[in-house]
């Protein structure tokens, strides 16, 4: 499949409909993705990205029907990631002398990858690239989200080809922001950004000033997953600004993992504590052990307070509840409060344990926690009740 989004520009990616997991395991793909590659024909013709690797012979035989190889004159890779660059082997067999331009990391990264030392043109932010009618421009985007990452701007067209910035994760033929369900849009928007680029909004809303001083006319946003910005492209920059801004909506997250129910009704006690302080806030309940991990850390992303509970299981807590603590430490979190509980039958180390992993996400702690032993009877749920009302007070 290929597509002409104008005169200039072709579409010669791919849809991928199965893909449920990326970075290995790490990231739910509930609505598949895309491997977007541009191919622009001026007086010059710029081949801009791959395909993920295990589409590679697919990719270059398709490119073959959109042009003769040979004719490729520069090849662009913004990011030497294997989903972007994965076709890139395949297609170098063709052609072995067409040059590569890329960050510098982005030549350590490549030759890392595929261990062949390919004609590398290293480029940096403001540097240009004439390629008739047009102009390419390179604006370096290091850390959003690798060391390599660049954007590239196509002036004369006024489109940004954005890497990784501004996509996300959806399989759609219908290709642009304007013509698929607004919901799912922005759901797998800022998905994407709460599992992926949080750890870098300082350089993210650093990134997006920096390329606004250029006074660069934007009329379409082409990010290397999911759809094209071309209906108010610049909203979701203004999203991404809002969202790298320690963004909160007035949601708390209670998010658990029980062994025989005792802390899943003390996270529903607690819930029910809170909404009666807070009755205009959205209270959400997630176990961690049966909820997708990146949906359960799109809405801690949201929330200004979070609640973090597990049973005591061997001195420590239980493994689900484990794994998600050592991703929300890894995202770094700012401006949310939070407190720990859980059930415990001897030891009872759970809330403690919790806890420290909370400090160490750098995320405040209000408060010790609450703990309860066995299952709780309807005194102690009247204590998790006013727990959930005391917690609620932070936030008044």
């Amino acid at each position: 499949m290929s597509f002409k989004i104008n005169d200039t520009i072709t579409w010669v990616g791919k849809i991928d409909w199965e893909l449920r997991s990326f970075h290995g395991e790490e990231y739910s793909t509930h609505k598949g993705s895309s491997y977007n590659s541009y191919l622009i024909k001026d007086e010059k013709t710029v081949l801009i990205d791959t395909v993920w690797k295990p589409f590679a012979k697919e990719y270059v035989e398709a490119l073959k029907k959109e042009i003769d190889l040979k004719d490729i004159d520069y090849i662009i890779a913004n990011h030497a990631e294997i989903d972007h660059s994965g076709a890139l082997e395949e297609l170098m067999k063709e052609i072995p002398d067409t040059p590569i331009y890329c960050t510098k990391n982005g030549i350590t990264s490549l030759k890392g990858h595929f261990h062949k030392d390919w004609n590398f043109v290293e480029v940096k932010t403001g540097d240009t690239l004439d390629i008739g009618k047009n102009q390419l421009i390179f604006i370096e985007a290091r850390m959003l989200h690798w060391p390599d990452s660049m954007m590239t701007y196509l002036k004369g067209e006024d489109i940004l080809f954005s890497n990784d910035a501004f996509g996300q994760h959806y399989a759609s033929e219908l290709m642009y922001n304007d013509l698929v369900d607004q919901g799912e849009l922005y759901q797998e928007s800022i998905k994407y950004y709460a599992n992926i680029l949080t750890p870098f909004s300082p350089l993210v809303t650093k990134k997006i000033h920096e390329v606004l001083d250029f006074n660069l006319p934007i009329n379409m946003i082409c990010p290397s997953h999911g759809i094209i910005w071309r209906d108010n492209p610049v909203q979701v920059v203004e999203n991404y600004l809002k969202w790298a801004n320690n963004y909160q909506e007035k949601q708390i997250t209670l998010i658990y993992e029980t062994m025989w129910d005792a802390t899943k009704r003390m996270a529903e006690a607690i819930a029910e504590g809170i909404k009666a302080v807070l009755p205009d806030y959205n209270i959400k309940l997630y176990n961690v052990a049966k909820s997708d991990k990146n949906d359960v850390i799109t809405e801690v992303f949201k929330s200004q307070g979070v609640l973090v509970g597990s049973s005591t299981i061997n001195n420590g807590i239980l493994s689900s509840m484990a794994s998600l603590m050592e991703m929300i430490k890894g995202l770094q979190f700012k401006d949310k409060k939070s407190a720990a509980f859980g059930s415990y039958g001897w030891s009872g180390q759970s809330v403690d344990i919790l806890t420290q992993l909370l400090e160490a996400s750098k995320i405040e702690v209000i408060d010790k926690g609450i703990k309860v032993l066995w299952n709780p009877d309807e005194e102690h749920m009247e204590k998790c009740r006013a727990y959930g009302k005391e917690f609620a007070k932070a936030f008044k």
